[in-house]
């Protein structure tokens, strides 16, 4: 016959014993997905619609998206009454907290071919306007 899993941990010495359950309270306070987040949060897929402005069935493919926009991520976690931050860690560095991707990405550059295109049409303009 098996052991139990609290039989087990009782024979465990005081200081694993108390490892143990600080790294199950660590787990219990992590979630795996977006839908165990709302639900930790007490939300209805239909609450989160209403709040993001979408259909149900959209709340439910957002929770199961494996890749999405940071923008719906933070949208939704919102919602569910929660505040998104990105944190980076580095080798040798403090954690890193960014307010916008801007902070790290700076202005997207614009591409040769598009400033031709845009000046294109100014001149075009410029010459209609003339």
């Amino acid at each position: 016959m098996g052991r139990r899993l609290d039989d087990v941990i009782a024979a465990l010495p005081e200081d694993r014993r108390e490892r143990v359950e600080a790294r199950f309270e660590e787990m219990k306070a992590e979630v795996e997905s977006l839908g165990e987040l709302r639900r930790v949060a007490g939300k209805a897929q239909a609450e989160i619609a209403l709040t993001l402005k979408i259909k149900q069935p959209s709340v439910s493919k957002i929770e199961k998206q494996a890749d999405m926009y940071l923008s719906t991520l933070k949208s939704y976690v919102e919602a569910v009454g929660g505040q998104l931050e990105l944190i980076v860690r580095l080798p040798s560095r403090a954690p890193l907290r960014l307010e916008r991707l801007g902070d790290v990405l700076g202005p997207k550059p614009v591409s040769p071919k598009r400033t031709r295109a845009i000046a294109g049409r100014a001149r075009a303009k410029s010459a209609r306007a003339g």
